[in-house]
């Protein structure tokens, strides 16, 4: 891997910090997923999950590349 690559800063976002990423809250972000809009997320512990940092990422470049 390069030191360039998305997959070499590959970490697990918190809501919080998706929220920030997208500009949504909470609540629409779930009806995103539940409509197969935006990355599940992953269960990290026994009340937690988070968002792989590359789906995340790859999922605004398609928002973006959408709108051109």
């Amino acid at each position: 891997m390069s030191a360039e690559s998305p997959e070499a800063n590959r970490r697990i976002l918190r809501r919080p910090e998706v929220e920030t990423r997208c500009g949504f809250k909470h609540a629409h972000l779930y009806k995103l997923i539940d409509e197969g809009k935006f990355p599940r997320p992953v269960r990290i512990g026994v009340r937690a999950v988070g968002w792989d940092s590359v789906e995340v990422d790859q999922w605004i470049a398609d928002q973006l590349q959408r709108r051109t």
